[in-house]
């Protein structure tokens, strides 16, 4: 099994205490992070796209620029890039172009994105947002696998004999589709042969298991070997202690009033939206949330594994409102005591 830090660099008050950091730290905490993760050994770390809600990810290829520059080795992921809004030219303009920077260490995770607003804040509708999530990917696609393409759809001007520049530094960059609660991107990553990732943050196992399952069964109905079938999987949050008991001890009070102030109760009953484990004790039990002891996180690991098959697996340190040291520390512990034996225990041929 491989591993990523995920951050949507999120920019609320503490859920206790209200305090609220500058902008300018939340991106100095993220490129240390980053940092870390690579001299941690982690083998990659993505940063999200929001254009709504308390978060600063606007602008990932930004941020992904500035962390290409202060590491060396690990590699650098999108999470999600919100190809239903972008303009597929400056997608492959932006993204080839840090590509070359990064020499090569760049992948995205293309979806439609969490937050509903974006699309009217881009002037499009959102009914049409698979329509456009399919039309504009397939468009970036060409653009990084031909040149001199012709092309035209119903979202964007048609072009003419279009060769983007620059080019990819070898080839084109990987693609994942992000999947969270729609059968949509799944199939779309099958049909093209792509990897999938499944946010597996917000519900019940079973919930991500359907999305993997009809990956897995058009993957090999398109043709492709389903031996090169590939998928990732998210989770609700990193909190580790000695214990489980420690952990509810110590992190209660932080992760129910998270999961308090985060509740919308406009989109209740909409999957993806609201995690239904409220409790911490129903999030350990139940929820992909990884909290507890090193062991039960590996053991809950290790069960996700057993039914998604998954390469990959994303964690995120910041999402609760830990003090950024304490965030540095869970991941050296994460790296340490949990890392090596899901990398014993289900070994992965992805990136090797």
């Amino acid at each position: 099994m491989k591993f990523s830090v995920l951050s949507l660099i999120g920019h609320a008050p503490h859920p206790l205490t209200g305090e609220l950091p500058s902008a300018a730290q939340r991106f100095r905490e993220v490129i240390g992070s980053a940092e870390a993760a690579e001299r941690l050994g982690f083998d990659a770390y993505a940063v999200g796209e929001r254009h709504t809600g308390p978060f600063l990810s606007s602008s990932p290829g930004v941020v992904l620029g500035a962390l290409a520059a202060r590491t060396s080795t690990i590699r650098l992921l999108t999470g999600v890039t919100v190809v239903a809004i972008l303009d597929p030219v400056r997608v492959a303009e932006d993204f080839a172009t840090l590509d070359q920077i990064a020499r090569g260490r760049i992948e995205l995770v293309v979806g439609k994105g969490a937050e509903a607003g974006h699309f009217g804040l881009f002037g499009l509708d959102e009914e049409r947002q698979w329509d456009l999530q399919r039309e504009k990917y397939e468009l970036l696609r060409r653009l990084w696998t031909e040149e001199g393409v012709d092309w035209e759809g119903e979202f964007r001007p048609p072009l003419k004999n279009v060769t983007t520049v620059p080019r990819p530094y070898a080839g084109p960059p990987r693609v994942w589709h992000g999947s969270a609660t729609s059968l949509a991107s799944p199939e779309l990553a099958a049909k093209h042969g792509d990897p999938l990732f499944t946010a597996n943050a917000v519900q019940p196992r079973e919930a991500y298991a359907r999305l993997i399952a009809h990956y897995r069964e058009r993957f090999e109905a398109y043709g492709h070997d389903p031996a090169r079938a590939r998928v990732a999987a998210g989770s609700g949050g990193l909190l580790i202690a000695d214990t489980t008991e420690q952990a509810v001890t110590r992190y209660k009070d932080l992760y129910e009033a998270g999961v308090a102030r985060s509740f919308k109760p406009h989109l209740e009953g909409r999957a993806g939206y609201n995690t239904p484990f409220r409790t911490i004790e129903d999030a350990i039990a139940h929820g992909p949330q990884l909290i507890g002891s090193p062991q039960r996180i590996i053991d809950k690991i290790l069960g996700y594994h057993a039914v998604y098959r998954h390469d990959l697996q994303s964690i995120t340190v910041d999402g609760f409102g830990l003090p950024h040291g304490e965030q540095l520390e869970t991941l050296q512990r994460f790296a340490e005591e949990i890392a090596p034996v899901l990398r014993r225990e289900a070994a992965s041929t992805l990136w090797e």
